[in-house]
């Protein structure tokens, strides 16, 4: 009673948002009338006013009712789809940089067409971010109608674009794109050395479609950048032959018996393995057995010790890793699958030497290993944006985690026609036999009634599994995972048509409405190619039919064949079903023998459930046990959270040092002189250099053959200090005087030396001298920094703070990286204009003419390699 009274009092932060805009949703819809009367070229010249408007005085906000209404105006025309009011709330959530929760099939494509026109008009970019190619290009295709109507251009930023086109991209007012093209993007244009080759602009507005699934499901891994370094293949697939003497294997199942082992320890939350002190000793007997060690070696030495890194690698890759379900096999490689949504992970993988690993378990061909050249979170490449937003359909139940990391808070939009999908409550079995036996039996009885049913699975090898059961059924069915991630939109666009079993692996198919029918726009486009007879109207009625037979059936069924570690994840699959309006129902099943149930049911409890007399043919159902799984889906989720923000408080440490970095770097490559730079390191560097050689005030302590072996060595000055000063004398005055005519006579000489080349010439190649220092560095900077991050928890048994010992361990680390970095630009500026030069004129000037700094970057890192 006294909760019913407060709700009516004081009334939840997401009412008091949606009443809080209801006032421009009247103003928008005030002004529909009135823009209905304007012709298309009034309508079209809206932008060319608002852009106007910006310029003299006015904000996005006070634009937004007009910029709306123009927006909903021109769909009408354009598209034939006018935006709901819901919609419009929709946009203006998204605008006011928070998340939109709207359910599925409500129009969040039509929505953010809203925010992405309004926030088009001050010139600055607007970066809509969707999760795969598909959809990017699908959305900017469907939308750049509407916005090329209104004067706004529209860029695609997919894979595989060349430099132009993706400069193109980025230019547009609206540019559609993938979450790691725009990373990677990022990233590659930190690493460029000259302002002509950056595409991207400044990051203005961001809006993230299915941003739970962008900012949460993929936050977990960095984008990263690698080159490829020394070749170990073979060492792999020797280590590889020795794990069947280590572990019993069936090959012919994939099977490992490793339950009753004693040699090693699994720790399934962290995916790591350990080997016990008789696994160290087994281990060591083989390598001796098998001659990679002599008799008289320790495994424990420096030189061996790589064997046992290679070996817990192998160990990982065959019991931890598994095919069909953490990646799967194509085309001779090993792609990653994403845990979260089934698809294929192109161009991903798993670093330290474990995807070579898993290659040579699966006997392919093993690439290289990878060096970090860059790297970042997602979590902070996003908040690298000035403004951000993103909708979804399942985000409340992660809104504490937007707000804390991302500051963005979360709206739930309410649906335009009521949700009437029944969502049944979860069936228990004892075992995953009787499992699936009930769900093939829930299908069958869906097919009797021509009752189309989406079957949600958490693996490939789940999907597999009751593909072939239905197979032997002869129930007529669509698979879609990773394995069939092509057709995935046309699988999708078809799965709610009378009859049609779909079987798909988490998530897949986001972004594509199932339409009760079947997609009305895709049969009919397909159907009017083979039949011109067929007119819009005809097949309107023919369609509409169709939609009521699947409607009287009951909808789209769902059903769950387990629960997820995150109820975000399941409530997408029953998302699919009940959109705007329309029947439908859900159900999951489960049993015992599933991960999750594993995780947190006792044994105890399980016999418990035995000495109540319940046989494995039975089955539990009761609203207790639907809470109690959502009590251990939630003790997942926070534990998810905390691993996502342990990575994240680690990497703002990391991402400060980062900043630095690519901000100076940024200085150097948008620089048109950068000789003052050097000289201020030179002359910082001899200062720091002459107050370690000149220690005392005394002049006798002056080591002056040390110093000029440094003059002759370093800046290849030809002069003694003698010759500097004349007579011996001189030099009792001052060691001020001394320090500031030294200084002054190594700038000169180095100002002197310099005036014989070419301004345009010398500019290059200064820049790339700093330039290539800094990548080095950072690069070496990138993978010690990894290292240290990995065995810092170490330093918990020691009663000490890891993230604190991590934050003065890379401070420490970062200003050793500075100093070295000032030394060797310092000595490379003087190594290669001095010595190089002469030798290597030609080379470098052709580099420079045709702008290959790639090959020039390669020839000064040659001879630093070689001085080294």
């Amino acid at each position: 009673m006294l909760g019913k009274f407060f709700k009516k009092i004081f009334m939840n932060h997401n009412q008091k948002v949606l009443n809080s805009f209801k006032p421009l949703i009247i103003q928008i819809n005030q002004l529909e009338q009135i823009f209905s009367q304007l012709s298309d070229e009034e309508l079209k010249n809206k932008t060319l006013e608002f852009r106007r408007r910006l310029k003299i005085e006015e904000t996005l906000d006070s634009l937004l009712p007009e910029a709306f209404a123009t927006v909903r105006e021109a769909s009408k025309r354009v598209l034939g789809m006018r935006h709901f009011d819901v919609q419009l709330l929709g946009g203006i959530v998204l605008h006011s940089q928070s998340i939109a929760e709207m359910c599925t099939g409500e129009g969040k494509t039509l929505t953010a067409t809203l925010p992405a026109y309004l926030h088009s008009l001050t010139g600055q970019g607007v970066h809509i971010i969707t999760m795969n190619d598909y959809l990017a290009e699908r959305d900017a295709k469907k939308n750049s109608v509407l916005f090329n109507f209104l004067g706004i251009s529209v860029g695609i930023n997919v894979h595989g674009l060349s430099f132009t086109k993706k400069k193109n991209a980025y230019q547009a007012d609206i540019t559609y794109g993938t979450n790691h093209e725009y990373g990677f993007d990022y990233l590659r244009d930190n690493m460029i050395f000259s302002h002509s080759e950056k595409v991207q602009r400044n990051l203005y507005f961001g809006l993230i479609d299915e941003i739970d699934s962008i900012l949460i499901d993929e936050a977990r891994t960095p984008l990263v950048i690698s080159g490829a370094t020394q070749n170990n293949n073979d060492l792999y697939f020797q280590i590889n032959e020795l794990i069947p003497f280590f572990i019993a294997i069936n090959y012919s199942q994939k099977q490992i018996d490793y339950k009753n082992n004693l040699n090693f320890v699994i720790d399934y939350k962290r995916k790591q393995i350990n080997l016990t002190e008789k696994g160290m000793k087994k281990f060591e007997n083989l390598l001796i057995k098998k001659k990679f060690l002599s008799s008289i070696s320790s495994l424990y030495t420096s030189k061996n010790i790589i064997f046992l890194h290679h070996f817990l690698l192998a160990l990982r890759a065959h019991i931890l890793f598994l095919r069909n379900i953490d990646y799967i096999v194509m085309n001779k490689k090993v792609i990653i699958v994403d845990e979260h949504t089934g698809r294929m992970m192109f161009g991903r993988r798993w670093s330290d030497g474990l995807h070579q690993a898993i290659e040579a378990k699966e006997n392919v061909p093993i690439l290289n290993e990878n060096k970090t050249l860059a790297s970042i979170t997602l979590q902070n490449y996003f908040r690298l944006y000035k403004k951000l937003s993103g909708m979804t359909g399942t985000a409340i139940t992660e809104s504490y985690e937007f707000n804390t990391i991302y500051n963005l808070d979360t709206i739930v939009i309410p649906p335009n026609k009521p949700m009437i999908r029944k969502d049944f409550s979860d069936l228990v079995y004892i075992t995953e036999k009787e499992k699936i036996k009930a769900i093939i039996k829930d299908i069958c009885q869906c097919v009797s009634r021509k009752q189309p049913v989406l079957v949600g699975t958490i693996s490939i090898q789940k999907s597999e599994m009751i593909s072939n059961y239905l197979k032997k059924m002869n129930i007529s069915h669509n698979i879609l995972n990773a394995k069939f991630h092509a057709q995935e939109a046309k699988i999708i666009s078809s799965a709610g048509q009378l009859s049609a079993v779909t079987i798909a692996t988490n998530m897949a198919g986001r972004g594509t409405d199932i339409v009760l029918g079947g997609s009305f726009f895709t049969q009919f486009e397909k159907n009017f190619l083979f039949n011109k007879k067929y007119t819009y109207k005809i097949y309107k009625k023919e369609w509409k039919k169709r939609h009521q037979l699947v409607v009287e059936t009951g909808g789209l069924h769902i059903i769950g064949t387990e629960r997820h570690e995150s109820r975000r994840i399941d409530n997408q699959l029953c998302g699919r079903s009940g959109r705007q309006g329309d029947p439908g129902s859900s159900r999951f099943y489960l049993s015992l023998e599933d991960s999750l149930m594993k995780l947190f049911i006792s044994k105890k409890t399980i016999q418990m459930i035995y000495s109540l007399g319940i046989n494995s043919k039975q089955v539990i159902e009761h609203s207790w046990v639907n809470k109690a799984i959502q009590n251990a889906q939630k003790k997942l989720e926070n534990q998810n959270f905390n691993l996502r923000k342990q990575l994240l408080e680690y990497d703002n440490i990391f991402n400060e040092q980062r900043q630095a970095i690519y901000s100076e770097r940024k200085k150097i490559v948008n620089s048109y002189n950068v000789e003052k730079y050097i000289l201020n390191l030179i002359k910082d560097f001899l200062k720091k250099t002459l107050k370690k050689l000149i220690i005392s005030k005394n002049l006798k302590d002056l080591n002056i053959m040390e110093l000029d072996k440094l003059l002759k060595k370093l800046f290849y000055y030809p002069y003694t200090i003698e010759v500097i000063f004349k007579k011996k004398k001189k030099l009792k005055k001052n060691l001020k005087i001394l320090k500031k005519i030294l200084i002054q006579k190594i700038l000169k000489h180095y100002i002197l030396k310099l005036s014989s080349i070419k301004n345009k010439y010398r500019l290059i190649l200064e820049k790339c001298i700093i330039l290539q220092t800094f990548d080095l560095f950072w690069q070496d900077h990138l993978n010690i920094m990894e290292s240290v991050r990995q065995g810092i928890h170490l330093r918990g048994y020691a009663q000490k703070n890891p993230k604190q010992e991590y934050q003065k361990e890379s401070f420490l680390i970062f200003k050793n990286m500075l100093h070295n970095i000032k030394y060797t630009i310092v000595k490379n500026v003087f190594q290669i204009f001095f010595v190089d030069f002469s030798q290597k004129k030609f080379l470098y000037k052709n580099c420079i003419l045709h702008k290959d700094y790639e090959t020039l970057n390669l020839l000064l890192l040659n001879k630093n390699y070689k001085k080294k």
